[in-house]
């Protein structure tokens, strides 16, 4: 398999480009035109160390037996919106550029392949930052789940040394509400995963998240830290009642059709670039081989060149094994929400 190097263009020009992206060029096309080709290229030389850390983190996951594996690239658009959002942040030093994930059963299995990691010697790259949202849930929307931060490093390709790749470890009931989040945020049309939008849906999914805490047994989202469980619970049962939250994401999966269609087989297929049209309700896969990866980073960026052109799609291009387990690591795509809907409804029970 080949994989795209690392820019020979000096950081300084790739910081540059993500700037222009950043502010736009309306007025020099050409300029834009490179910017967008150089930050892809930055963005691409993420896959090899990316694949490094999956294999690594498969291997690891066996011990674990209901564990889901998963790596992506992030989106440009998504990449080009943080530095919008983040205007001291450069390219060259995003963190979440490549990012892998696990999916555990349990917050106690979280820390126990966390603790893999953090054994001198038995990982060679180097840990730059670790945020700890299971302990320390994020205040403004409830976001729980654990990042390591590493800096790549390998004798053997050394061209790749110091490329940034995150790992996120967290439960189900964790990725579960997660996956709600951006899915209801793309429906709504509002960067919810960012901490923007409406109000009342971010406060939903906060205590909602709060509630969560309280099954799993971990610290509460700390601005509700002084409600009980069944105050929380409660919470919870109103705010649904007060947006009819459940009843617009059964309305959103009902109307999602031909979500695999016929001849996608798992077998043989490494990648899939996954292309959610949440106007139409129609998610489409297209399937590469392992040798075929450089077809989808190419198509992968014509895709997004659509959206840039103004068309309302979501593409991203993942990895994660069998398409029945992509379905499960990444439910967003799919507008797949299900298991939201069960664990919600079962918060909700409780107050009849």
């Amino acid at each position: 398999m080949s994989f795209t190097l690392v820019p020979k263009e000096s950081k300084n020009k790739i910081n540059k480009a993500g700037k222009t992206l950043a502010c736009g060029s309306d007025s020099d096309l050409e300029k834009e035109f490179d910017a967008i080709s150089l930050a892809d290229k930055w963005r691409a030389c993420h896959a090899y160390p990316l694949n490094t850390f999956n294999s690594t983190l498969r291997v690891r996951a066996k011990n674990f037996p209901n564990a889901i594996v998963a790596q992506r690239l992030k989106r440009m658009s998504t990449i080009i919106d943080k530095l919008k959002r983040y205007p001291a942040m450069q390219l060259t030093t995003m963190q979440d550029i490549g990012g892998v994930r696990i999916i555990l059963d349990s917050v106690e299995d979280v820390y126990k392949i966390a603790k893999k990691y953090s054994k001198t010697g038995e990982f060679a790259h180097g840990l730059v930052r670790e945020y700890d949202y299971i302990q320390k849930p994020r205040d403004e929307d409830g976001y729980r789940s654990l990042h390591l931060v590493y800096k790549y490093k390998n004798k053997l390709v050394p061209s790749y040394n110091g490329l940034l790749i995150e790992l996120q470890i967290r439960t189900r009931l964790q990725h579960t509400w997660a996956t709600a989040v951006e899915t209801m945020g793309t429906f709504l049309g509002q960067a919810l995963k960012s901490r923007q939008g409406d109000r009342e849906w971010l406060n939903f999914f906060s205590v909602t998240s709060s509630a969560f805490a309280y099954i799993e047994n971990t610290p509460l989202v700390p601005r509700y830290k002084n409600m009980t469980f069944e105050q929380t619970f409660k919470a919870v049962a109103n705010a649904n009642q007060e947006l009819k939250v459940l009843d617009k994401i059964k309305g959103f999966t009902v109307a999602v059709n031909e979500i695999i269609k016929k001849g996608n087989s798992d077998k043989g297929w490494a990648y899939h670039l996954i292309i959610l049209n949440s106007l139409e309700k129609r998610v489409q896969i297209k399937p590469y081989t392992r040798n075929s990866f450089e077809d989808a980073l190419r198509d992968y960026a014509n895709i997004e060149s659509q959206v840039t052109s103004g068309r309302k799609i979501e593409p991203v291009l993942v990895s994660a094994g069998p398409l029945a387990m992509l379905r499960q690591a990444y439910p967003n795509f799919f507008l797949d929400i299900s298991d939201f809907v069960n664990r919600v409804n079962d918060i909700i029970s409780t107050q009849d």
